[in-house]
């Protein structure tokens, strides 16, 4: 018999009741029975938060997350998990080659006495789509530095 609250799994998981409510709306968790109008959780959804929490911090859509559980009670099978690693690893390898990239230029605008902007600006490729692209590189780097900032022990 599920006994477990929202409010005890979201202290156990560190997620707001919200966020779980909101993950079982969109399908990451099965829709708990209820209890005198409180919804009433098995341990085991303790497991599979800890598999979504896992998932999204190495930076997986909702929707690959949804993939990854879907169908499956328990644990995820491992060869779709695997699918989704490859999957994740080749986009990092692309995104550091554009963090060096960034970085090297950002370097040399310090190297140089004048930093050599509208240079710099006139030799990017062609099209507002490099630039967005850049901008979100940066952007989720950015993140990626203010999450392990926020871990880090003070």
């Amino acid at each position: 018999m599920p006994d477990l609250s929202i409010g005890q799994v979201a202290r156990r998981v560190g997620l707001r009741t919200s966020a779980i409510r909101y993950y079982e709306k969109v399908g990451l968790l099965p829709r708990a029975p209820r209890v005198g109008r409180q919804r009433r959780y098995e341990p085991q959804v303790l497991e599979r938060l800890a598999v979504v929490r896992f998932a999204q911090f190495v930076g997986l859509r909702l929707s690959e997350i949804k993939w990854l559980l879907n169908d499956v009670p328990g644990r995820p099978p491992p060869e779709r998990w695997r699918q989704l690693a490859r999957q994740r690893l080749t986009q990092l390898d692309a995104l550091m080659v554009e963090v060096g990239t960034i970085r090297t230029l950002l370097q040399m605008t310090l190297d140089n006495r004048c930093p050599k902007l509208v240079e710099h600006g006139s030799r990017l490729p062609e099209g507002r789509r490099h630039v967005a692209h850049a901008a979100t590189v940066v952007d989720t780097v950015g993140r990626a530095i203010d999450r392990q900032a926020s871990r880090a022990p003070r």
